[in-house]
């Protein structure tokens, strides 16, 4: 028993020489050499199990990776070409005179080989500037920066490496690419996607249309235009767009048929062709609009209601009109048989630069119409509504005739319109008041006649148009829809100088009335008993708007004309305009 008291004394000695006053060797550690935080398919690395305070003293040592276990005597383990069946958690423990604690797990992860990732900040270099670019390995990883990556850069079959974090600024523009590589021998991740980088030059790119127009119509023909100032350099172009149909990347895009799949924002750029990767910068966009509703002009003629002789100017407007038209003028010819017009071209009427003609010595009743051209080839706008100049000549070749006689009715009033003239076929045609850019045939035609059962509608211009292209004299149809209010009796056509006329006031349930104002240009001529204003000898100074006045309700006015007895000047008329 002393010998066994007196060995376990000598063991405990020798620790204590050992191990100094401790009653156990230390717990180990587990190192990872290098201690990068993630290790990658194909990497060394070094796990050593270390224990202070043990140095040259001879070990065993066990370790413990999951379930597998292996006894060795040297402290270090060593995992060449790393894969993913080296990860999982690592342990160690020590033996000498007897076993250590287990050390703490250290986990080693091995991940895939990384792919390094290229950035820039920029897509092309700036007349005298530069762009940086920036490689990652594992940009994610708030630890990248301390994993001990070195990065290659390439360009040109050209190569250099920096040690610091990854960025360089470059000047020159082309195709740029990077990877990362660490440890001895050197291991390198895969490589980085190219980056390509444009140079941009000081020369100048400009898109332009021709025609300049700020708007162009469906089946126009246009050129989008790149032109680049400065130097003499071949360029190639490219294009950017945000119309649906792309431009081809050529200095010149014709649009021949245009549509609203051109409509967009037009930008582009030359790149040398001696130098593809040197460009210029993007051009300012040029925005084209086409629009699909097709333009049609408006017609106006000065006088609307004129003197036999006098002189017709006709304007024509379309939408922007300092767009580069021209105007065509044209005559309305009646078609009885079609229910519409055809067009004649008046004399030098085709391509005028003007937008207005004038019509020397109009004697009668006629429609005209306009429409416009532009471009090369030539697109045509539709022709504009038929205006009409309105003559009330008795005396022309045709004539129209109203009964009752009077330029004003009641709403319900049987009226008949008829045309006279040695023509086989006739229709009445009218420019309502309330819709003057159109013009109607009368729906109730018995043989010459028009026959109306008048509405408010109904008031308006009415004249006679023949089979054979003949226009009436025109009159005024006035309709009023209270019935309470009285109506001048007024002779429909113009009274010739020198004749007896006579007006008077009416109400659709009394005709004949009496006590009765009647004006002449708004100035009071006539008041008292009398129901009529009768002028015995119809002078020049006669001309102008009347109307009446009954128990403070005022009739609508009309103007009643008076013409020479020889030269048969009729009115200017001023009461509607159409």
């Amino acid at each position: 028993m002393g010998q066994s008291l007196l060995c376990t004394m000598g063991f405990f000695l020798l620790s204590t020489v050992i191990y100094g006053n401790a009653e156990a060797p230390p717990k180990p550690t587990v190192i990872l050499q290098p201690s990068w935080p993630q290790i990658y398919s194909g990497e060394t690395v070094t796990v050593r199990c270390d224990i202070q305070g043990g140095e040259g003293a001879q070990w065993m040592y066990e370790w413990t990776r999951e379930k597998l276990k292996t006894r060795q005597i040297y402290s270090v383990y060593t995992i060449s070409r790393a894969t993913k069946a080296d990860s999982g958690g690592y342990s160690c423990r020590g033996r000498r005179f007897s076993w250590t604690e287990w050390s703490d797990i250290t986990t080693l992860i091995v991940l895939p080989k990384p792919k390094a990732e290229l950035r820039a900040d920029n897509t092309a270099v700036p007349v005298g500037g530069s762009v940086t670019l920036t490689c990652y390995v594992n940009p994610s990883s708030s630890s990248s920066s301390s994993s001990g990556w070195k990065y290659y850069w390439y360009t040109y079959r050209k190569s250099y490496q920096i040690l610091t974090n990854g960025q360089i600024s470059v000047s020159r523009g082309g195709f740029y690419w990077c990877r990362g590589g660490r440890g001895e021998p050197v291991y390198y991740t895969e490589w980085s996607k190219s980056v390509w980088i444009e140079t941009t030059v000081s020369n100048r790119s400009v898109v332009t249309l021709y025609p300049n127009w700020s708007e162009i119509y469906r089946g126009e023909t246009i050129t989008v235009r790149c032109e680049i100032h400065g130097g003499d350099t071949e360029w190639d172009y490219e294009w950017e767009a945000n119309s649906i149909i792309k431009p081809p990347n050529q200095n010149e895009y014709r649009i021949r048929s245009a549509s609203s799949f051109n409509s967009g924002n037009y930008r582009c750029k030359g790149r040398m062709k001696s130098s593809q990767h040197e460009t210029t910068e993007w051009s300012d966009s040029v925005t084209l609009t086409v629009s699909d509703n097709e333009p049609r002009p408006v017609l106006t003629v000065s006088p609307s209601w004129l003197s036999p002789g006098a002189s017709v100017t006709l304007n024509c407007e379309v939408e922007h009109p300092s767009a580069g038209w021209s105007f065509y003028w044209y005559k309305a010819v009646p078609d009885l048989s079609e229910k519409s017009s055809s067009y004649e071209l008046l004399p030098d009427g085709s391509g005028t630069a003007q937008d207005s003609y004038i019509i020397h010595g109009q004697t009668h009743t006629a429609g005209y119409v306009c429409r416009a051209g532009r471009g090369d080839p030539e697109y045509h706008t539709d022709h504009s509504q038929p205006k009409f100049v309105w003559s009330a000549d008795v005396h022309s070749a045709a004539s129209l005739t109203v009964s009752p006689d009077r330029v004003q009715h009641f709403t319900s009033d049987s009226v008949s319109l008829t045309c006279e003239g040695n023509f086989p076929e006739w229709r009445v045609m009218t420019v309502p008041q309330s819709d003057p850019l159109y013009y109607y045939n009368c729906e109730r035609m018995t043989g010459s006649t028009c026959n109306i059962h008048t509405s408010k509608s109904d008031t308006g211009v009415y004249w006679c148009e023949s089979g054979s292209g003949e226009f009436s004299s025109a009159v005024n149809i006035t309709v009023q829809n209270d019935v309470n209010v009285p109506i001048l009796v007024s002779p429909v056509h113009p009274v010739t100088e020198g004749a007896s006329v006579s007006l008077s006031c009416s109400l659709r349930t009394q005709k004949i009335l009496s006590n009765v104002f009647f004006y002449h240009n708004d100035k009071l001529i006539q008041n008292d008993t009398r129901g009529e204003l009768k002028i015995s000898a119809v002078s020049k100074s006669d001309e102008g708007f009347y109307k009446c006045q009954y128990s403070g309700r005022e009739s609508a006015q009309s103007w009643m004309s008076v013409k020479g007895e020889q030269d048969q000047n009729v009115m200017d008329f001023n009461g509607f305009h159409a």
